[in-house]
């Protein structure tokens, strides 16, 4: 009984497990991404341009290799023209046209080496990410190819248009920051105080004028007070009377000068005598 139950159970976790785990897993994770696709991304058209790829990875010995590249997504596949003698360095600039498909946001790219004898070799692979294109709606970059072990099998340049990025402004909402430097704008009101400020300085500049008025009044008052306190200070910095009078009298006799009335009754007597 055991033996048969068992199995039983085993096959119905075996068979119920896998039915679920997809059940569950797969509208919780297409659910979030889908929100953001569907509106943008289901059915619209994506223009992939293959330019060229560089320092692929020789798989010939003797003559010059013959690269071609596949595109996959989904289940779309294309596959360029093949280069003949592009060695490293062939180019292609062929373009081809996608339909997006929800969720899916990876583009796979193959190059290979096209030989007439034997299989085509292959050169290397990579992984191409579609999430710059969708939200700007171009992309020009060169992608990194590897051989089947890991190691570096060159580069592949894509050039990428999605004419419907637009709208999808979502996308562009970090140039809606720029707008908030508007609210520098309340800075502006502290220049108008500073308006008031010029007015002081003109309140400032008559109390400068005042005391200079001051000053002139000062000058005329002082000689006039100096003058008639102090009659022997004045002489002595004008000096006048004191040239004045010796010149007069040594060269002529003459009684005119007042100040030398004191002075001359002194000097008549000593002729008399």
């Amino acid at each position: 009984m055991f033996q048969i139950y068992l199995p039983v159970i085993d096959r119905q976790n075996e068979i119920l497990l896998p039915k679920m785990s997809p059940s569950k897993h797969n509208p919780i994770s297409s659910s979030p991404s889908s929100s953001m696709s569907i509106s943008g991304i289901h059915g619209q058209l994506l223009e992939v341009t293959v330019v060229s790829c560089q320092k692929l990875k020789d798989t010939e010995w003797i003559s010059r290799q013959d690269p071609y590249v596949c595109l996959e997504y989904g289940a779309t596949k294309f596959r360029t023209r093949t280069c003949t003698d592009g060695g490293k360095n062939p180019t292609f600039q062929e373009k081809f046209v996608f339909s997006l498909i929800e969720g899916l946001r990876e583009l796979n790219v193959v190059v290979w080496n096209s030989n007439t004898i034997t299989y085509d070799d292959f050169i290397g692979s990579g992984k191409v990410v579609l999430h710059k294109v969708l939200c700007e709606g171009y992309d020009d970059i060169s992608w990194p190819l590897q051989t089947k072990t890991g190691r570096n099998a060159g580069e592949i340049r894509l050039i990428m248009h999605y004419a419907n990025a637009k709208k999808q402004p979502t996308c562009h909402a970090p140039s809606a920051p720029p707008y908030i430097a508007s609210p520098f704008s309340p800075p502006l009101p502290p220049p108008i105080a500073s308006y008031p400020t010029p007015s002081s300085y003109h309140t400032q500049s008559p109390a400068p004028y005042s005391p200079y008025a001051p000053p002139p009044g000062a000058y005329p008052p002082t000689p006039q007070q100096s003058a008639y306190p102090h009659p022997y200070g004045a002489p002595p910095p004008s000096a006048y009377p004191p040239p004045m009078y010796p010149p007069p009298a040594y060269n002529s006799l003459h009684y005119p000068p007042q100040g030398h009335y004191p002075g001359p009754p002194g000097s008549y007597p000593p002729p008399h005598y």
